[in-house]
């Protein structure tokens, strides 16, 4: 008898184990369903992801009776996790999101090159989006990268409108820009590209501070720009324009679109984007030069991805660029007829495609990618200085170039979750970067190949809840070859280096809202040209180029950081507020000196050279505030120094000219030591909102030279604060269609340089302050607008 009851209870507990349930629910924010929303269910021995559909409903079968976890996340909203027991046929659950107004619980993928929640992530990252893109109303990237900590983005040509961004104090060459988190932005679109990448493309961007060097590559010194385009997500499309007036008066016009399209299944989409933008040259003080260029962009792009099944994907993103601009005088003549022209007609293509698949689990992921750049470039950097001899005309002639610039990119990654939650991350990489840039009346030739193979290897160690170690590095073998000529000058590069750079950051939670971070890195530059180094400018009527030294060593950095994140929700308010300090140490930092000497066809030489080392450190900080969903306020900004371990020429005195002295410095030049940033939104209801941003920059110092002499001056600037004001309102025609207008002033208080150097024999690089002066204009977008 006893061993028929416990063959009965056996046999019924058998039946009850092996029973599969099915959960139905449906996923709302406090006001009406989220449709699309990624929702993962597990267990020890159970695991799977799938999206909730557009009226935010979704259902999970064949799940077996047991406890669960229940993970929900949607882009703008806080993640939500809870315990689910299924322990019948059917059981149905709603699900409430609370909104995520200053993007605290954002999931990241720059920080430790997996997908995180921004708050637990172990690296401080700061992340734009295009609410705030928007609110600052900017065309291009370039315009809206200031509004992050330790961000700084500089104009340094009135002729061409060469723009730089500087982290933490350091030039542009010290940062990786990724395109969806690969490495093929060269050199050469470093210099114009952050003006050339529209932001109705950008899905955000991820800003990581100080060294990454252990993931992204060796130029990730001052820290990595991720830039993330738009994924296809929601049936949606969008047409808009925008039409500002620089100064009351130049016109600049955009026209975009944007259109999506998602599968009922989810299981593949597309996203199509492209822009016009038509901006014509401004000249600030009246005497016939632009300070801004003329401007004609077309950009057209894709992303696209298939789900073989639920367990894998295939993505896949192309974008053209074609740009013209030109700066100068008499911009209706051609090139060689005018003073000073410089004109660049840019053809780029980007691309990549990425192949992931992971195990049933989901411990297990695979990637492998490969991306690629190619920018074809005619140029021309020509002056004549006011003169009209018969060997000016000849070398005005001969000012016209070409360019040829090729990055390729391809690797696998390896990803393993262990048991314990921690972390293996592995992969290897190859970079080819392959740059000829020919101006033959000049006799200059940048001839230049870099191949790079890297590999990393990343431990995220998680013993508790609170504590978490990411420890890696990142193995870089890197051959430079390259051929550098100017005027007579004759340099080549040949060399061969294998680097290992390390890195180590840990956080904990002292409390629950209370994060503290710390980390170290060691990076690296192999001697080779610049973004910087790609710069021709005009000075005294002439171009100005720039060569690398003879026997140029390669660049180490050691960086440091430390960091406070206070995140609380307090009833409806949401707060945040970082305390960021860095301090990098360089050594043999490359340096730019101008020799003061004049080649033979009449050029102006500077030269990269290695200094003797420099330091540099200081604070970044950010206060967020949200205490309703009708107001948001963000402050950020910082305070730094940079200096050289000992003073470092930065021109040096011609010996034949017996007037001139070398000229030094002991701090960096064109960096302030205070900038920083304010964004406040006022959302009275669903219809209209209204946003004040704006930056300040602090006084610098600046290079000057004087034309008349050819001597250098160093200039202390004034601080500039450059304040935007937008106003916007929103209808809808239908549930289809919805009609956005805005309107606003950039630079309110008209803050901008007034004291540009003029005429034909100016320097270009003279230039600092706001991207441009009060500026009126208004906007509409119309279609299915995703909000």
């Amino acid at each position: 008898m006893k061993t028929l009851l416990f063959l009965f209870s056996f046999f019924q507990i058998t039946m009850i184990l092996g029973q599969n349930g099915t959960l139905k629910g449906n996923i709302r924010t406090e006001e009406a369903n989220l449709p699309y929303a990624n929702i993962k269910l597990y267990n020890s021995s159970f695991n799977t992801y799938i999206s909730a559909d557009e009226n935010g409903a979704f259902e999970i079968k064949s799940i077996p009776f047991g406890n669960y976890q229940i993970s929900i996340n949607s882009a703008g909203y806080q993640p939500f996790e809870d315990a689910v027991y299924i322990d019948s046929p059917t059981t149905t659950k709603t699900f409430t999101l609370k909104e995520d107004r200053l993007n605290l619980d954002q999931v990241v993928i720059s920080a430790t090159r997996n997908r995180v929640n921004r708050k637990k992530a172990p690296v401080v990252v700061n992340v734009l989006s295009p609410k705030l893109l928007g609110a600052t109303q900017s065309i291009s990237i370039s315009e809206g990268l200031n509004y992050s900590p330790g961000v700084r983005v500089e104009n340094n040509c009135q002729n061409c409108g060469f723009t730089q961004v500087r982290l933490n104090g350091l030039d542009g060459s010290y940062t990786q820009v990724l395109i969806n988190s690969r490495a093929v932005f060269s050199a050469l679109n470093s210099v114009y590209g952050l003006e050339q990448i529209p932001t109705n493309i950008v899905e955000r961007i991820e800003v990581v501070r100080s060294g990454g060097s252990a993931l992204y590559g060796s130029n990730a010194i001052a820290g990595t720009i991720n830039i993330i385009t738009k994924d296809p997500v929601l049936n949606t499309w969008e047409i808009g324009t925008y039409f500002g007036l620089i100064d009351g008066d130049t016109p600049d016009r955009t026209l975009n679109f944007n259109a999506s399209l998602v599968s009922d299944d989810l299981m593949s989409g597309i996203t199509v984007f492209g822009l016009s933008r038509d901006r014509e040259e401004f000249d600030a003080n009246n005497d016939g030069f632009t300070e801004l260029t003329t401007l004609e962009n077309t950009t057209f792009g894709l992303k696209t991805f298939l789900k073989p099944n639920d367990r894998s994907k295939i993505s896949l993103d192309l974008t053209t660029i074609k740009e013209y601009r030109r700066g100068g005088d008499r911009l209706n003549l051609a090139p060689h007829f005018t003073d000073i022209t410089e004109e660049l007609d840019h053809n780029t293509f980007l691309g990549g495609i990425t192949y992931e698949v992971e195990n049933k689990k989901g411990t297990n992921n695979l990637s492998v990618y490969t991306s690629g750049q190619y920018t074809d470039r005619d140029s021309y950097y020509g002056g004549l200085g006011g003169s009209r001899t018969r060997q000016d005309s000849i070398l005005a002639l001969n000012s016209y170039g070409v360019t040829k610039d090729l990055a390729l990119l391809t690797g696998v990654q390896f990803t393993h979750n262990l048991k314990n939650n921690d972390i293996i991350t592995i992969g290897a990489e190859y970079n080819i970067s392959d740059t000829e840039d020919i101006i033959a009346g000049y006799n200059r030739l940048i001839d230049q190949q870099v191949h790079t193979v890297g590999s990393y290897v990343q431990y995220e160690w998680k013993p508790n809840d609170n504590f978490t170690a990411l420890v890696g590095t990142r193995l870089d073998h890197v051959n430079v070859d390259g051929d550098y000529n100017i005027g007579g000058i004759s340099r080549n590069a040949s060399i061969t280096q294998t680097v290992l750079s390390p890195r180590i950051t840990l956080s904990y939670n002292l409390f629950k809202s209370l994060k503290l971070r710390g980390g170290f890195a060691r990076g690296f530059r192999a001697p080779q040209a610049f973004n910087e180094d790609l710069h021709i400018s005009s000075v005294g009527g002439e171009p100005q180029f720039v060569i690398l030294s003879e026997n140029l060593d390669t660049e180490f950095s050691n960086a440091y950081t430390a960091s406070l994140n206070y995140s609380k929700n307090i009833r409806k308010m949401q707060t945040d507020f970082l305390l960021e300090g860095f301090y990098t140490d360089l050594e043999d930092p490359f340096t730019l000196v101008s020799t003061g000497a004049v080649l033979e066809n009449g050029s102006i030489l500077e030269e990269v050279r290695n200094g003797s080392g420099a330091k540099v450190f200081g604070t970044n900080f950010e206060i967020g505030i949200s205490p309703s969903k009708e107001w948001q306020f963000q402050l950020g900004g910082t305070i730094q120094k940079a200096s050289y371990d000992e003073d470092q020429v930065l021109f040096e005195s011609d010996d034949s000219n017996t007037n001139e002295t070398d000229v030094v410095v002991d701090e960096f030049v064109r960096n302030p030591n205070t900038y920083g940033y304010l964004n406040a939104s006022w959302i009275p209801g669903e219809h209209f909102n209204m946003d004040l941003t704006g930056t300040y920059t602090g006084n610098m110092t600046v290079p000057r030279v004087v034309s008349e002499t050819g001597f250098l001056n160093l200039i202390d600037t004034n601080p500039f604060f450059d304040l935007n004001l937008k106003l916007e309102y929103h209808t809808d025609i239908s549930e289809n269609f919805q009609i956005t207008f805005s309107g606003g002033v950039k630079n309110i208080f008209d803050s901008y340089q007034d004291d540009f150097d003029i005429g034909p024999l100016r320097d270009s690089d003279y230039i600092y302050g706001p991207g441009s002066p009060r500026t009126f204009f208004i906007g509409i977008k119309l279609g299915k607008l995703h909000k």
